[in-house]
């Protein structure tokens, strides 16, 4: 009780004496940081548990891209299970403001066999709970594609061949956990009215599933016995993986946003580590008497040890609570990407914050406080003593150990979080080098330079330390920010200008075999042609008919003698490749964009059968050039040998496959059809025509749809902004805490200067050039640094040129430079009002 006392009492003689400002303020900050993000994804998660089995709308479910045999159903029945259909594809709906994409569901009297579906009379009633989806003749739609199509409840809209009711306004369903991004609305509609519509085929792209649900052990049961023997074109699945790529979406981007945070954490570290080094020396005077009163090591090693962890634990909580504000604003700028509400966070988050908070300060604060347990007693009577020197190499080591803790917990990937401290540790190492060589530099320039030049570049020369620790945290800060505008703007820029020319901006799909033809005319007769430079044509077609290509949908089973399974694969890419249904094609000619790089492409309609396979895919899967790769098609199983791989350039936005065959192979099988075209915005009245006269095409508006993605990219890239605001608060911390740290050695040089005659005004343009000087140097870095990722990410990554943003420039070079230089003046302004005698006087006492 006696250390609990003494150790509250000189924790508010700190804070009451400011003593604890800065080192509070870095902390509070790196914990606002880590908890503004861990509440948002926790609501996100929490949004996905909260649905529990109602993600599937059932116990289980099978899925297929075709229709799932009815013996499925039956012997489901036939154990007392109760069973559900739906079948979900996209197409178009048209009203008199034009056609408009969505995400059609059709489903019978008995769904949803789990929760329920939530519908509105109306754009402010409120929400109805129903168990049955809609009566035939109508359709429920969400209320954003009332406002797309300008209509109301109770007006018609064209679905393919067929005309629906516009009934009510669909709120949720509950097997929609998982559309975090709805770049489509859903239109709901009963099973009844799709034969009308003419919408589906046998080789229509659609996803068609059944329902299982009743009591657990028949469920089981179920499930036990049909798993065995199912066939690779059905999926069974359950709640646990109902969604599992909103599952890895959700875990990528919360990765990615915690990792964002570390940045944060990495400036701020250095802000502690700063503060904490001020600390020490001020704490040096008053450790020294309590030495002269007798208090032994242990005693002060026990104070010093519940003083971090009282003040880690307030500022800590302080930082939680800053955190849940600051995801209330993340929250509500990402609010469009969900089409639910988010559930309140859980107290995770908090517990993370707090013990967040107490590493960082452990590993960056408590080596620096362990040297005032070495305090001698004559310090009290000798002040040349100065205050006690650590170990460095034991600092650096304690504060890389947890770092590294942090990074290993915040990536949850070991393998990942090791590359990402090798790449911190290269970065920062290479910084902190060229900022101490920069340094060296201004120092030389300072020794020839005259008057107020002179004292602010030798100011830089004579705090090395100080000086690298600043500009590399400001580097740091800066960077994150300019390389958020290199991907944001700069990489999309170049994306939209590596497009030819007349790209095709539209594609159609969901082509029936007998409007192959029709559809042909229709778009010669309309002048839409295809582009000479991405459209091959076979000698026999007339000069301005654009390319329609088959559309075959067919799963891998075997390469060789060696059957394809999705757990074969290390690869996840390989994993997904290998369980999905491919698009096939079958063709003639090889596309101008497509280029052969192993084995030769076949010539004529009666070619002997084989197949050309991308050659990324052939790598991701281990396909060569000879394998026999045998696909089930329509139920049946078509093979042939790979007699060539091929370079695909798929920016050129035409049509194209990974695997095409020769005509041999595919061309008796059932196909939908799919082309693209290049259409003028002054003509966009014409896909409305089209739709009307071909009912069961679904058009793609690739510009809309781009639209809409770069609507998502900007959010995103705001988000990812939000959360680097907290990098820049903690660079200029780092460049208030470099102030503070040197705040008594720039006292007496000032206050000699003064005595000497430097007056004020040349003392203020001393330190503007000091500070301009450091954001120069930070700017630049983080520009020539940023550059270099930005060109990497576009070259390696994207396959994209990257070209020279003068903007980006401007503002890492010259706008650090003007920022860091009036932030530092105006900081250490204080300085100069003094008179020379009492700052020599402070400086020398220590009162500061």
């Amino acid at each position: 009780m006696k250390t609990w006392r003494i150790t509250l009492r000189l924790l508010n003689q700190d804070w009451r004496s400011g003593e604890l400002y800065l080192l509070a303020s870095a902390l509070i900050l790196t914990v606002a940081a880590i908890t503004a993000v861990g509440f948002f994804t926790d609501r996100v998660e929490g949004a996905m548990a909260r649905q529990g089995g109602e993600l599937i709308a059932a116990d289980l479910a099978l899925e297929s891209a075709t229709p799932v045999p009815a013996t499925y159903a039956e012997q489901a029945r036939a154990l007392g299970l109760e069973t559900a259909r739906f079948i979900d594809f996209r197409s178009v709906v048209l009203s008199d403001a034009g056609p408009q994409l969505v995400q059609v569901k059709a489903v019978d009297p008995a769904y949803p066999l789990r929760g329920q579906l939530q519908v509105r009379d109306g754009l402010e009633a409120p929400e109805t709970p129903t168990t049955t989806g809609p009566p035939p003749g109508e359709a429920w739609v969400e209320a954003r594609l009332l406002h797309l199509l300008e209509a109301r409840l109770g007006d018609e809209v064209t679905l393919g061949e067929t005309n629906l009711r516009l009934g009510a306004i669909l709120s949720d369903e509950p097997d929609r956990a998982g559309a975090l991004f709805a770049m489509a609305p859903r239109i709901l509609i009963n099973e009844t009215d799709l034969a009308a519509t003419g919408l589906i085929s046998e080789a229509s792209r659609a996803e068609h599933r059944l329902l299982i649900a009743g009591e657990a052990s028949r469920v089981e049961r179920y499930r036990s016995g049909i798993a065995t023997s199912l066939p690779v074109n059905l999926r069974l699945i359950d709640a646990a993986d109902a969604r599992p790529e909103f599952a890895a979406a959700v875990e990528r981007a919360s990765r990615f946003l915690h990792l964002a945070t570390l940045v944060t954490l990495l400036v701020a570290g250095a802000a502690i580590a700063l503060a904490s080094h001020r600390f020490v020396e001020r704490q040096t005077d008053a450790v020294a008497v309590m030495r002269c009163l007798g208090a032994p090591h242990h005693l002060l090693m026990r104070i010093f040890i519940l003083r971090l962890l009282a003040f880690g634990l307030v500022a800590s909580l302080v930082g939680c609570l800053i955190g849940w504000l600051g995801q209330l604003g993340l929250s509500l700028m990402l609010a469009e990407w969900f089409t639910t509400d988010l559930p309140p966070p859980s107290w995770t988050p908090v517990l993370v914050g707090l013990a967040t908070g107490l590493l960082a300060l452990s590993g960056f604060a408590l080596p620096p406080l362990f040297q005032l347990s070495q305090v001698s007693p004559l310090r009290a009577l000798r002040r040349d003593l100065g205050p006690p020197r650590g170990s460095a190499i034991l600092t650096v080591l304690v504060a890389a150990l947890a770092m590294a803790l942090l990074i290993v917990w915040q990536a949850g990937d070991l393998q990942l979080a090791w590359k990402l401290i090798a790449g911190v540790l290269g970065a920062v190492l290479s910084l902190v080098l060229v900022v101490l060589l920069l340094v060296r530099i201004a120092g030389r320039i300072a020794g020839r330079a005259r008057g107020v030049w002179r004292l602010g570049l030798a100011a830089l020369a004579r705090r090395p330390t100080g000086a690298v620790l600043q500009i590399s945290g400001l580097g740091i800060g800066i960077l994150a920010l300019l390389l958020l505008a290199v991907v944001r703007v700069d990489l999309l820029r170049a994306w939209q200008e590596n497009l030819p020319l007349g790209a095709p901006n539209h594609f159609l799909i969901n082509i029936q075999p007998q409007d192959v033809e029709p559809l042909q005319e229709f778009l010669r007769e309309s002048g839409v042609t295809a582009q000479e430079s991405a459209q091959p044509r076979d000698a026999s077609a007339d000069v301005g008919a654009t390319r329609i290509d088959p559309m075959i949908r067919g799963r891998l089973i075997r390469v060789n003698a060696r059957s394809v399974s999705p757990s074969d694969f290390a690869d996840p890419r390989a994993e997904r490749l290998a369980s999905r249904e491919f698009n096939l094609s079958y063709a003639t000619q090889l596309q101008p964009d497509n280029r052969i790089r192993a084995g030769s492409w076949w010539s004529g309609e009666d070619a002997q059968a084989q197949f050309s396979v991308e050659e990324g895919i052939a790598e991701t899967l281990g396909i060569r050039l000879g394998d026999e790769i045998t696909f089930l098609v329509s139920g049946r199983e078509v093979s042939a040998p790979v007699t060539s791989l091929r370079e695909v350039r798929w920016d050129s936005f035409n049509v194209n496959f990974f695997v095409i065959s020769s005509p041999s192979v595919l061309a008796a099988e059932p196909a939908t059809f799919i082309t693209s075209f290049f259409l003028p915005r002054d003509r966009a009245s014409l896909v409305a025509e089209l739709v009307r006269q071909f009912p069961s095409v679904t058009v793609l508006d690739v510009d809309a749809l781009l639209a809409q993605v770069r609507q998502v990219v900007d959010r995103g890239a705001m988000a990812i902004e939000y959360v680097f605001l907290f990098t820049l608060a903690a660079g200029l911390l780092v460049m208030y805490a470099g102030i503070q740290a040197s705040l008594e050695e720039r006292q007496r040089e000032h206050g000699i200067l003064r005595t000497l005659g430097t007056g004020r005004r040349a003392l203020l343009t001393s330190l503007a050039v000091e500070f301009t000087a450091a954001g120069l140097i930070a700017g630049t870095l983080a520009s020539v640094f940023a550059g270099l990722i930005g060109w990497l990410l576009a070259e390696q990554l994207f396959g994209l040129t990257l070209t020279f943003n003068p903007s980006l420039w401007l503002f890492g070079v010259l706008g650090s430079a003007l920022l860091i230089g009036l932030a530092g003046t105006i900081a250490t302004y204080p300085l100069l009002i003094r008179p020379p005698l009492r700052a020599i006087r402070d400086a020398v006492s220590g009162g500061g």
